[in-house]
Protein backbone atom coordinates (compact mmCIF):
# COMPACT_ATOMS: atom_id res chain seq x y z
CA UNK A 1 0.00 0.00 0.00
CA UNK A 2 1.04 3.63 -0.29
CA UNK A 3 0.38 6.94 1.31
CA UNK A 4 -2.82 8.27 -0.32
CA UNK A 5 -4.73 4.50 -0.31
CA UNK A 6 -8.27 5.21 1.08
CA UNK A 7 -9.18 2.80 4.13
CA UNK A 8 -11.52 1.26 1.80
CA UNK A 9 -8.86 0.14 -1.23
CA UNK A 10 -6.65 -0.93 1.65
CA UNK A 11 -9.13 -2.86 3.09
CA UNK A 12 -10.03 -4.77 -0.56
CA UNK A 13 -6.55 -4.84 -1.02
CA UNK A 14 -5.46 -6.70 2.30
CA UNK A 15 -8.29 -9.09 2.32
CA UNK A 16 -7.31 -10.28 -1.23
CA UNK A 17 -4.61 -11.72 0.02
CA UNK A 18 -6.64 -13.76 2.43
CA UNK A 19 -7.47 -17.77 1.63
CA UNK A 20 -11.15 -17.80 1.20
CA UNK A 21 -11.96 -13.93 1.85
CA UNK A 22 -15.81 -13.27 1.20
CA UNK A 23 -15.31 -9.62 1.67
CA UNK A 24 -18.04 -10.13 4.86
CA UNK A 25 -14.73 -8.67 6.99
CA UNK A 26 -14.31 -5.64 4.50
CA UNK A 27 -17.70 -4.94 4.85
CA UNK A 28 -17.37 -4.93 8.90
CA UNK A 29 -14.49 -2.53 8.72
CA UNK A 30 -16.69 0.09 6.27
CA UNK A 31 -19.15 -0.15 8.24
CA UNK A 32 -17.43 0.75 11.27
CA UNK A 33 -15.78 3.72 9.52
CA UNK A 34 -19.24 4.71 8.32
CA UNK A 35 -20.10 4.90 12.32
CA UNK A 36 -17.13 7.03 13.08
CA UNK A 37 -17.67 9.63 9.81
CA UNK A 38 -20.44 10.16 11.90
CA UNK A 39 -19.48 10.33 15.19
CA UNK A 40 -17.12 12.69 14.36
CA UNK A 41 -19.48 14.71 12.82
CA UNK A 42 -21.48 14.83 15.38
CA UNK A 43 -18.04 15.94 18.06
CA UNK A 44 -17.55 18.33 15.50
CA UNK A 45 -20.92 19.95 15.41
CA UNK A 46 -21.13 19.81 19.89
CA UNK A 47 -23.46 22.40 21.65
CA UNK A 48 -24.50 23.54 18.07
CA UNK A 49 -26.60 20.49 18.55
CA UNK A 50 -27.17 20.45 21.94
CA UNK A 51 -24.96 16.83 22.41
CA UNK A 52 -23.00 18.34 25.13
CA UNK A 53 -23.53 17.51 28.96
CA UNK A 54 -24.43 14.80 31.11
CA UNK A 55 -27.65 12.47 30.36
CA UNK A 56 -28.96 12.00 33.90
CA UNK A 57 -27.58 8.09 34.07
CA UNK A 58 -25.17 5.59 34.50
CA UNK A 59 -23.22 3.21 32.91
CA UNK A 60 -22.98 -0.91 34.68
CA UNK A 61 -19.77 0.66 35.90
CA UNK A 62 -21.71 3.37 37.96
CA UNK A 63 -19.92 6.28 36.17
CA UNK A 64 -21.85 9.18 35.06
CA UNK A 65 -23.00 8.92 31.28
CA UNK A 66 -22.63 11.95 29.12
CA UNK A 67 -25.42 12.38 26.28
CA UNK A 68 -22.50 11.88 23.73
CA UNK A 69 -21.81 8.29 25.34
CA UNK A 70 -25.28 6.91 24.92
CA UNK A 71 -25.93 8.78 21.10
CA UNK A 72 -22.64 7.40 20.05
CA UNK A 73 -23.54 3.90 21.57
CA UNK A 74 -26.84 4.30 19.17
CA UNK A 75 -24.57 5.38 16.30
CA UNK A 76 -22.54 2.25 16.43
CA UNK A 77 -25.20 0.07 17.07
CA UNK A 78 -27.18 1.73 13.89
CA UNK A 79 -24.06 1.07 11.77
CA UNK A 80 -23.25 -2.40 12.57
CA UNK A 81 -26.53 -4.43 13.04
CA UNK A 82 -28.13 -3.80 9.88
CA UNK A 83 -25.48 -5.37 6.84
CA UNK A 84 -25.06 -8.90 8.02
CA UNK A 85 -21.51 -8.44 9.07
CA UNK A 86 -22.02 -9.04 12.99
CA UNK A 87 -22.97 -11.54 15.19
CA UNK A 88 -23.19 -9.68 18.23
CA UNK A 89 -21.63 -7.09 20.31
CA UNK A 90 -20.75 -5.64 23.42
CA UNK A 91 -20.09 -1.88 24.69
CA UNK A 92 -18.86 0.14 27.24
CA UNK A 93 -22.37 1.76 27.49
CA UNK A 94 -24.35 -1.59 27.87
CA UNK A 95 -24.67 -3.83 30.59
CA UNK A 96 -25.22 -7.04 28.56
CA UNK A 97 -24.37 -8.58 24.83
CA UNK A 98 -26.26 -6.83 22.23
CA UNK A 99 -27.78 -9.50 20.19
CA UNK A 100 -29.58 -8.23 16.81
CA UNK A 101 -33.37 -8.24 16.30
CA UNK A 102 -35.13 -10.97 14.85
CA UNK A 103 -34.89 -10.76 11.34
CA UNK A 104 -31.47 -9.50 11.04
CA UNK A 105 -28.63 -11.66 9.25
CA UNK A 106 -25.88 -12.93 11.74
CA UNK A 107 -22.53 -12.29 10.66
CA UNK A 108 -19.20 -14.55 11.53
CA UNK A 109 -17.92 -11.43 13.62
CA UNK A 110 -17.92 -10.22 17.35
CA UNK A 111 -17.38 -6.41 18.16
CA UNK A 112 -16.25 -4.54 21.27
CA UNK A 113 -16.10 -0.91 21.59
CA UNK A 114 -16.39 1.93 23.74
CA UNK A 115 -17.67 4.42 21.77
CA UNK A 116 -16.76 7.36 23.36
CA UNK A 117 -13.31 6.87 25.08
CA UNK A 118 -13.12 10.78 27.24
CA UNK A 119 -16.60 11.49 26.76
CA UNK A 120 -16.18 14.66 29.30
CA UNK A 121 -13.27 16.07 27.78
CA UNK A 122 -16.05 17.11 24.56
CA UNK A 123 -17.50 19.63 27.31
CA UNK A 124 -14.36 21.34 27.66
CA UNK A 125 -13.05 21.01 23.66
CA UNK A 126 -10.62 18.64 23.89
CA UNK A 127 -9.59 15.39 21.96
CA UNK A 128 -12.05 12.07 22.41
CA UNK A 129 -12.43 8.88 20.46
CA UNK A 130 -13.74 5.65 19.88
CA UNK A 131 -12.15 2.34 20.13
CA UNK A 132 -13.11 -1.12 18.90
CA UNK A 133 -11.85 -4.82 18.88
CA UNK A 134 -12.83 -7.67 16.67
CA UNK A 135 -13.34 -11.13 17.23
CA UNK A 136 -14.35 -13.99 15.56
CA UNK A 137 -17.77 -15.51 16.40
CA UNK A 138 -17.25 -19.28 18.00
CA UNK A 139 -20.32 -20.31 16.02
CA UNK A 140 -23.84 -18.74 14.19
CA UNK A 141 -26.24 -18.75 16.44
CA UNK A 142 -29.16 -16.30 16.89
CA UNK A 143 -28.16 -15.76 20.81
CA UNK A 144 -24.99 -14.88 22.18
CA UNK A 145 -23.78 -14.62 26.04
CA UNK A 146 -21.24 -12.75 27.87
CA UNK A 147 -19.16 -16.88 27.15
CA UNK A 148 -18.70 -15.76 23.65
CA UNK A 149 -16.83 -13.38 24.01
CA UNK A 150 -14.69 -14.10 26.75
CA UNK A 151 -11.68 -14.79 24.28
CA UNK A 152 -7.88 -13.62 24.81
CA UNK A 153 -6.61 -10.36 23.08
CA UNK A 154 -4.31 -12.56 21.38
CA UNK A 155 -7.84 -13.77 19.38
CA UNK A 156 -8.15 -10.40 18.00
CA UNK A 157 -8.88 -10.16 14.19
CA UNK A 158 -8.38 -6.27 14.07
CA UNK A 159 -8.17 -3.52 16.46
CA UNK A 160 -7.89 0.13 16.25
CA UNK A 161 -9.13 3.44 17.54
CA UNK A 162 -10.76 7.01 16.07
CA UNK A 163 -9.53 9.97 16.99
CA UNK A 164 -11.44 13.13 17.01
CA UNK A 165 -9.24 15.79 17.34
CA UNK A 166 -7.83 18.89 14.82
CA UNK A 167 -8.08 16.07 11.89
CA UNK A 168 -10.14 12.50 12.38
CA UNK A 169 -7.89 10.02 12.17
CA UNK A 170 -8.38 6.27 11.72
CA UNK A 171 -5.62 4.05 13.39
CA UNK A 172 -5.90 0.42 12.34
CA UNK A 173 -4.06 -3.11 12.85
CA UNK A 174 -5.31 -6.21 11.08
CA UNK A 175 -2.03 -7.91 12.67
CA UNK A 176 0.02 -6.72 10.22
CA UNK A 177 1.52 -3.85 11.39
CA UNK A 178 -0.67 -0.10 12.15
CA UNK A 179 -1.86 2.14 9.39
CA UNK A 180 -3.35 6.13 9.95
CA UNK A 181 -5.85 7.10 7.86
CA UNK A 182 -6.88 10.91 7.89
CA UNK A 183 -10.55 11.67 7.08
CA UNK A 184 -10.71 14.16 4.22
CA UNK A 185 -14.24 15.53 4.69
CA UNK A 186 -13.99 16.84 1.46
CA UNK A 187 -15.25 13.88 -0.47
CA UNK A 188 -15.87 12.07 2.92
CA UNK A 189 -12.97 9.37 2.71
CA UNK A 190 -10.44 8.06 5.55
CA UNK A 191 -6.92 8.51 3.37
CA UNK A 192 -3.92 6.33 4.51
CA UNK A 193 -1.51 9.49 5.90
CA UNK A 194 1.25 6.51 7.58
CA UNK A 195 1.99 3.29 7.20
CA UNK A 196 3.88 0.37 9.25
CA UNK A 197 3.72 2.81 11.99
CA UNK A 198 6.53 2.17 14.56
CA UNK A 199 6.84 3.56 18.41
CA UNK A 200 9.94 4.66 19.39
CA UNK A 201 11.81 1.95 22.15
CA UNK A 202 13.10 4.86 24.28
CA UNK A 203 10.86 8.39 25.92
CA UNK A 204 11.51 11.45 27.89
CA UNK A 205 7.46 11.73 28.10
CA UNK A 206 5.42 9.82 30.79
CA UNK A 207 1.58 9.89 31.35
CA UNK A 208 -0.32 9.27 34.30
CA UNK A 209 -2.58 10.99 36.82
CA UNK A 210 -0.13 12.35 39.68
CA UNK A 211 -3.29 13.13 42.09
CA UNK A 212 -3.36 9.30 43.23
CA UNK A 213 0.15 9.26 43.89
CA UNK A 214 -0.51 8.25 47.68
CA UNK A 215 -2.19 4.97 46.45
CA UNK A 216 0.46 3.75 44.29
CA UNK A 217 2.06 0.63 44.75
CA UNK A 218 5.81 0.98 45.48
CA UNK A 219 7.14 -0.42 42.26
CA UNK A 220 5.10 2.67 40.04
CA UNK A 221 6.17 5.40 42.77
CA UNK A 222 9.88 3.77 42.17
CA UNK A 223 9.60 4.75 38.75
CA UNK A 224 7.41 7.61 38.58
CA UNK A 225 10.03 9.27 41.05
CA UNK A 226 12.90 8.62 38.97
CA UNK A 227 11.41 10.56 35.97
CA UNK A 228 10.56 13.62 38.47
CA UNK A 229 14.54 13.47 39.47
CA UNK A 230 15.35 13.67 35.94
CA UNK A 231 19.00 14.61 35.66
CA UNK A 232 19.59 14.87 39.40
CA UNK A 233 18.43 10.98 39.55
CA UNK A 234 19.30 7.73 38.61
CA UNK A 235 17.63 7.82 34.86
CA UNK A 236 19.97 11.14 34.38
CA UNK A 237 17.54 12.26 31.68
CA UNK A 238 14.76 14.84 32.23
CA UNK A 239 10.91 13.57 31.63
CA UNK A 240 8.10 15.54 30.50
CA UNK A 241 4.96 14.73 31.56
CA UNK A 242 1.62 14.40 29.68
CA UNK A 243 -2.08 13.75 31.30
CA UNK A 244 -5.11 13.90 28.53
CA UNK A 245 -7.63 11.87 30.62
CA UNK A 246 -8.00 9.97 27.53
CA UNK A 247 -7.18 6.67 26.32
CA UNK A 248 -7.13 7.19 23.03
CA UNK A 249 -5.54 10.56 23.26
CA UNK A 250 -2.48 9.02 25.34
CA UNK A 251 -1.64 6.29 22.92
CA UNK A 252 -2.18 8.37 19.81
CA UNK A 253 0.25 10.77 21.02
CA UNK A 254 2.71 7.69 21.82
CA UNK A 255 1.98 6.30 18.73
CA UNK A 256 3.53 9.31 16.75
CA UNK A 257 6.79 10.67 18.88
CA UNK A 258 7.28 7.69 21.72
CA UNK A 259 5.72 7.67 25.27
CA UNK A 260 4.55 5.50 28.32
CA UNK A 261 1.19 5.25 29.38
CA UNK A 262 0.39 3.91 32.92
CA UNK A 263 -3.23 3.66 34.78
CA UNK A 264 -1.76 1.23 37.37
CA UNK A 265 -3.66 -0.95 40.10
CA UNK A 266 -3.41 1.06 43.21
CA UNK A 267 -4.91 1.26 46.66
CA UNK A 268 -7.78 3.49 45.48
CA UNK A 269 -8.97 0.82 43.14
CA UNK A 270 -8.37 -1.65 45.52
CA UNK A 271 -10.65 -0.52 48.14
CA UNK A 272 -13.39 -0.07 45.48
CA UNK A 273 -13.34 -3.96 44.66
CA UNK A 274 -11.62 -3.26 41.27
CA UNK A 275 -8.87 -4.88 39.69
CA UNK A 276 -7.76 -2.34 37.38
CA UNK A 277 -9.31 1.07 36.04
CA UNK A 278 -9.63 0.20 32.21
CA UNK A 279 -11.58 -2.22 30.89
CA UNK A 280 -10.27 -5.27 29.16
CA UNK A 281 -12.47 -6.05 26.36
CA UNK A 282 -12.99 -2.90 24.86
CA UNK A 283 -10.24 -0.57 25.94
CA UNK A 284 -7.13 -2.78 27.33
CA UNK A 285 -6.98 -5.55 24.47
CA UNK A 286 -7.64 -3.45 21.01
CA UNK A 287 -4.78 -0.76 22.56
CA UNK A 288 -2.63 -3.41 23.46
CA UNK A 289 -3.16 -5.05 20.07
CA UNK A 290 -2.18 -1.77 18.58
CA UNK A 291 0.81 -0.75 20.56
CA UNK A 292 2.36 -4.68 19.83
CA UNK A 293 1.60 -4.24 16.45
CA UNK A 294 4.08 -0.47 16.38
CA UNK A 295 6.74 -2.37 18.50
CA UNK A 296 5.92 -1.35 21.51
CA UNK A 297 4.78 -3.72 25.09
CA UNK A 298 1.59 -3.35 26.94
CA UNK A 299 1.17 -5.07 30.62
CA UNK A 300 0.05 -4.67 33.72
CA UNK A 301 3.36 -4.80 35.22
CA UNK A 302 2.48 -8.57 36.30
CA UNK A 303 1.92 -10.13 32.78
CA UNK A 304 1.20 -9.30 29.27
CA UNK A 305 -2.10 -8.23 28.89
CA UNK A 306 -3.50 -10.04 25.40
CA UNK A 307 -2.91 -13.17 27.38
CA UNK A 308 -5.04 -12.58 30.35
CA UNK A 309 -8.28 -15.25 30.32
CA UNK A 310 -11.62 -12.95 30.11
CA UNK A 311 -13.76 -13.59 32.93
CA UNK A 312 -16.29 -10.63 32.68
CA UNK A 313 -17.46 -8.50 29.91
CA UNK A 314 -16.59 -5.31 31.83
CA UNK A 315 -13.69 -6.85 33.42
CA UNK A 316 -11.05 -4.42 34.08
CA UNK A 317 -7.22 -4.39 34.61
CA UNK A 318 -4.08 -2.44 35.29
CA UNK A 319 -2.78 -0.84 31.99
CA UNK A 320 1.27 -0.26 31.68
CA UNK A 321 1.86 0.47 27.54
CA UNK A 322 4.52 2.47 25.03
CA UNK A 323 7.96 2.57 24.49
CA UNK A 324 9.54 -0.81 24.96
CA UNK A 325 12.64 -0.29 27.02
CA UNK A 326 9.91 2.37 29.60
CA UNK A 327 7.20 -0.49 29.49
CA UNK A 328 10.23 -3.42 30.15
CA UNK A 329 11.67 -0.75 33.29
CA UNK A 330 8.17 -1.08 35.20
CA UNK A 331 7.73 -4.54 34.69
CA UNK A 332 11.32 -5.24 36.00
CA UNK A 333 10.08 -3.00 38.83
CA UNK A 334 7.52 -5.23 39.51
CA UNK A 335 9.30 -8.15 39.43
CA UNK A 336 11.84 -6.68 42.13
CA UNK A 337 8.86 -5.98 44.46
Amino acid sequence: MHIGTTLTNYIIETQRDIKGATGEFTGLLNDIAISCKKISDLVEKGDLIGVLGAAGSENVQGEEQKKMDIITNEVMIEALESNGHVAAMASEEMDDVYNLPAGKVRGNYMVTFDPLDGSSNMDVNVSVGTIFSILKAPEQKETYTDKDFMQPGTTQVAAGYCLYGPSTLMVLTTGNGVQMFTLNKDFGEFIMTRDGVQIPEDTKEFAINMSNQRFWEAPVKRYIDECVAGTTGARDKDFNMRWVASMVAEVHRILTRGGIFMYPIDEKIKKAGNAGKLRLMYEANPMAFVVEQAGGLCDTGRGRIMEIQPTELHQRVPVVLGSKNEVQRVIDYHKEG
